[in-house]
C-alpha cells in the first residue's frame, strides 16, 4: 500500500505537474526557497565540517597540553592544532604572555615572571579570544534560523495567494468543479511543500550544530580559566606587599651604598 501511495507521486510527476500549474507568484516564492534551501545546505555542510575538526584537534590539543606542566612548553615546541577553538585561544595567551615576559619581566630568584598588571592584560586577551571563537563558531547560523522560522511560512504565503488566484479564477469562470479547481490548488500546495522541505532538514541540522556548539563553548571558558590559573602559578609574581617591598629597599639600598675606598 505504501508502494502505491508513493508511486503516483514521483512517477506520475506530482511535483512538476503541481509547479506548472503554479501562478507566477507561486513560482517566484519556490525560486525564493531554493535560493534559501541553497544558503542553507551550504551552511549545514561547512558547519558540519568545522564543527567535525574543531572536536577531533581540540582532543589532540587537550591531550599535548595535560602532557606538560609549563603553561608555554606547547607554544616553545612549535606545535599547531588547525582548527582548535582551544588552541587559538591558548596561542594568543601565549603571545601575550610571552611579550611581557620579554619586555616587562620580573625576576625572582632568578625566574622571569610578570606582575599582576601584566596578568590582567593576559586574562582580558584570554576572555576576547574566548569570545571570537565563540563567534566563529555561530558564524552563519542565522541563515539556519531563519531557515527553520521562515521557509513555512514563505511557502504558507505562495499557497494562500495561490489559492485567493484559484477561487478567484473560479468565480470569474462561473466554474466550481473539482477538475476547475484541482490544476489551481496544487499549484497552489506546491510552496507549502517545497517551505517544508526547506525548513525540516534545516531545523534537525540547527538544533545539533546549537548543542555541539554550546559544549564547545562550555569546553573553551572552562579551558580558559584552568589555563590563566596555571600562567598565575607559573609565571606572575604572587610575592606579599611586604616581601615587594623588602626586595624594592635592598636594590634601593644597593644602589645608593657608597664605595668603600681604597686603603693607602
Amino acid at each position: 500500500m505504501t508502494t502505491l501511495a508513493i508511486h503516483p507521486f514521483f512517477a506520475d510527476g506530482a511535483i512538476q505537474f503541481a509547479f506548472q500549474k503554479a501562478t507566477t507568484e507561486g513560482k517566484f516564492t519556490v525560486g525564493a526557497l531554493f535560493i534559501l534551501s541553497f544558503f542553507s545546505w551550504t551552511i549545514i555542510i561547512t558547519k558540519f565540517r568545522q564543527i567535525w575538526i574543531a572536536r577531533r584537534s581540540a582532543k589532540k590539543f587537550f591531550a599535548s597540553y595535560a602532557s606538560t606542566r609549563d603553561p608555554l612548553d606547547i607554544k616553545r615546541k612549535g606545535s599547531a592544532f588547525a582548527g582548535a577553538p582551544a588552541y587559538q585561544l591558548y596561542i594568543r595567551g601565549a603571545d601575550e604572555l610571552d611579550y611581557h615576559l620579554q619586555h616587562n619581566p620580573v625576576t625572582i630568584h632568578g625566574e622571569t615572571r610578570v606582575n599582576a598588571a601584566a596578568f590582567e592584560a593576559v586574562k582580558v586577551t584570554l576572555e576576547e579570544s574566548a569570545a571570537s571563537q565563540a563567534m566563529s563558531l555561530e558564524k552563519g547560523m542565522i541563515v539556519l534560523s531563519t531557515a527553520v522560522a521562515g521557509g513555512p511560512f514563505i511557502g504558507l504565503l505562495g499557497t494562500v495567494w495561490g489559492v485567493m488566484d484559484t477561487f478567484a479564477g473560479i468565480a470569474r469562470a462561473n466554474s466550481a468543479t473539482l477538475t476547475a479547481m484541482a490544476p489551481g490548488v496544487a499549484g497552489a500546495l506546491i510552496a507549502t511543500v517545497v517551505g517544508l522541505l526547506v525548513a525540516i532538514p534545516a531545523m534537525f541540522a540547527y538544533n545539533f550544530m546549537v548543542t555541539s556548539i554550546r559544549a564547545i563553548t562550555q569546553e573553551l571558558d572552562g579551558f580558559a580559566t584552568r589555563y590563566a590559573t596555571q600562567i598565575e602559578h607559573t609565571y606572575v609574581d604572587n610575592r606579599d606587599i611586604e616581601d615587594k617591598i623588602a626586595g624594592a629597599l635592598r636594590r634601593a639600598g644597593q644602589l645608593t651604598q657608597p664605595a668603600t675606598p681604597a686603603a693607602p
